[in-house]
């Protein structure tokens, strides 16, 4: 019985109400003009706050209010730098201070600076370990060719 009764019914909800004596809220009709030359008219109420941009109906840009006042200018915040924010935290003085204290361990030896693993040559020493710059894993192979021949299992770098 269920079935029969929506026949011929649609189950979206529309509204049987016309239109007819029903008054509208007043409205303005509102000019833009986008840079590419499209003007079109947005209505608005008459109590709403017109916005000085719109975007244009044919291209999607921004289109600016005919006979009005541009968009006001928003203030940016200037971009922080870490040096910034450093100084937020620290006074110059107290940086001097730790840059001193971390040159010190530094230049002691106390402090065990690790090696990226690609840096690495098969005898586990840094890659271009005299002059400081890396050299490709031949290199470093051809380097070491006079000391003992590689072990079983030890790990090889391939560039």
């Amino acid at each position: 019985m269920s079935e029969r009764a929506l026949r011929g019914t649609r189950l979206v909800v529309t509204s049987y109400e016309t239109d007819r004596g029903i008054d509208l809220a007043p409205r303005q009709a509102v000019e833009y003009a986008c840079q590419n030359g499209h003007r079109f008219e947005m209505p608005f109420s008459v109590e709403a706050e017109i916005p000085p941009e719109w975007e244009c109906k044919a291209c999607g840009a921004q289109a600016l209010l005919v006979d009005g006042d541009g968009p006001e200018e928003k203030k940016g915040k200037p971009a922080r730098t870490h040096w910034d924010m450093l100084m937020e935290r620290r006074t110059r003085e107290e940086l001097e201070e730790v840059l001193a204290e971390r040159l010190a361990v530094l230049r002691s030896g106390a402090m065990n600076i690790a090696v990226h693993p690609r840096l690495l040559c098969e005898r586990h020493a840094p890659i271009g370990c005299a002059s400081g710059t890396p050299r490709s894993a031949a290199r470093a192979e051809a380097a070491h060719a006079d000391r003992a021949p590689r072990r079983a299992g030890e790990p090889t770098v391939r560039a």
